[in-house]
């Protein structure tokens, strides 16, 4: 029974492809964690006042914390996306490619 070897695989431009949709859809999000993160570093380092406003008056929380945990969440749904797309999308085009690859191995 032969089975296409790695090199196959790698060598397929499905598979170059999907690899590639999969690349830029990583490097986006992390491209936009780095922003949502160096962004919050940037407003703490140049305008600290901002975030140690009340979020209304008589508050103890302050608009900093109320960021700090937005950006946390923002982490967990960035995460939470690539998971959904990937589980969606590259995992059954990879299942799909290894399956015709190896039904041309068998042909």
């Amino acid at each position: 029974m032969a089975t296409p070897s790695i090199d196959t695989i790698k060598a397929h431009s499905e598979y170059r492809r999907l690899i590639a949709v999969r690349r830029r859809f990583s490097f986006t999000l992390t491209a936009l964690m780095i922003a949502i993160y160096y962004g919050f570093i940037l407003i703490v380092a140049l305008a600290p006042h901002q975030l140690a406003h009340p979020l209304y008056a008589g508050a103890t929380t302050s608009v900093g914390i109320v960021v700090g945990v937005s950006i946390i969440v923002s982490a967990i749904a960035l995460t939470g996306l690539y998971v959904l797309r990937a589980n969606r999308r590259f995992d059954p085009a990879m299942r799909a490619l290894i399956a015709k690859l190896h039904a041309e191995a068998h042909a």
